[in-house]
């Protein structure tokens, strides 16, 4: 490469070669030269101008820095806008979360007040650095998945605890007369009227006339009518294969078809039908075969609520009379 140098006042010229290497080695110089220069204006005009209040400096520092501020500030809103979008999630799983466990705590059986304590924490304070944004967003997602997962399992959790509840209330613990003494029990006695042995099928409540007589579980009325020897009688169908018997009523207060509550009142003591006394006949059937109601009255009092559903086991192979205790039998009867 070839330049030529003019001078115009002594009307001269010079050329000069230029090799490769020295074109490579005039380039890197000249740069070289073109950063100390700027490096050298920075110092001088930008950092002096600023330090000394130069006005044209002075504004253009200011713009430089402001534009660095927003920049800062948009990324913060930004990241905050998020944030507390996270938040805002976090908070309507949590107060999901608390309304199952109020749920779930109520079907359990146990305070809800005790859930709702606040732990203890404490111990030495070892200080570490602050939270990036980052690791603070990794955090909140970590702590949505974790919400998720128990939201998920206290749902199941509430469905079995219904259900299981359902099937229980389902099953006759309440007492059926709440102020009757219990006379005759279930199992072999002397007749009243024929002077004979005779199985007694279920267990007789000694109460006032006009009583109240109330289901003892939650059910369906399949019979409602008068019976020669249970005079008026109503039959209340709890679900697999389980019928309550309730007779001699003086009134009767439900109708077949109707659904019936645990506790409700469904008819009032009298001595209607074989009766020699106002009295409530109570009986339960498993598959049309009677059993000890007093199994079953016990076990509500008794009982973990989830043993309940072995009460209604069937037994349709064991004979009748297999089914009254030993002790309760007769001399000489089977």
């Amino acid at each position: 490469m070839q330049l030529i140098i003019t001078d115009a006042w002594l009307a001269k010229s010079r050329a000069i070669q230029l090799s490769g290497t020295r074109l490579v080695l005039t380039a890197l110089l000249a740069s070289f030269i073109l950063m100390l220069v700027a490096a050298v204006l920075y110092h001088w005009v930008f950092l002096k101008g600023a330090r000394e209040g130069w006005p044209v400096v002075g504004s253009l520092v200011k713009l430089v820095v402001k534009d660095e501020f927003d920049q800062r500030d948009r990324f913060m809103r930004e990241n905050l806008d998020v944030l507390a979008r996270k938040l805002g999630e976090m908070q309507a799983k949590m107060t999901q979360l608390e309304s199952l466990g109020e749920r779930v705590s109520s079907l359990a059986g146990v305070n809800p007040t005790e859930i709702k304590m606040k732990p203890g924490q404490g111990g030495v304070l070892v200080s570490g650095r602050p939270l990036s944004v980052e690791e603070l967003q990794a955090t909140l997602a970590d702590l949505d998945r974790l919400t998720d997962q128990r939201t998920d399992l206290m749902t199941v959790m509430e469905s079995r605890l219904f259900d299981q509840k359902i099937r229980n209330m389902m099953v006759p613990t309440q007492q059926p007369v709440a102020a009757g003494n219990l006379g005759s029990l279930f199992g072999w006695r002397i007749d009243p009227f024929t002077g004979r042995s005779a199985l007694h099928t279920g267990l007789d409540f000694q109460a006032d006339f006009g009583t109240s007589i109330l289901a003892a579980a939650g059910g369906i009325v399949v019979t409602q009518e008068f019976h020669p020897a249970y005079g008026n009688m109503i039959e209340i169908d709890h679900g697999n294969d389980l019928i309550t018997r309730y007779a001699h009523a003086s009134k009767t207060l439900v109708k077949r078809g109707d659904l019936i509550k645990r506790g409700q009142k469904i008819a009032e003591v009298g001595t209607t039908g074989r009766s020699t006394g106002a009295h409530l006949h109570f009986e339960v059937l498993v598959q049309g075969i009677p059993q000890d109601p007093q199994k079953f009255l016990a076990a509500g009092r008794n009982l973990p609520s989830q043993r309940l559903a072995k009460l209604v086991a069937p037994t349709h192979t064991v004979p009748l009379a297999q089914t009254v205790p030993a002790e309760s039998r007769l001399p000489g009867q089977r």
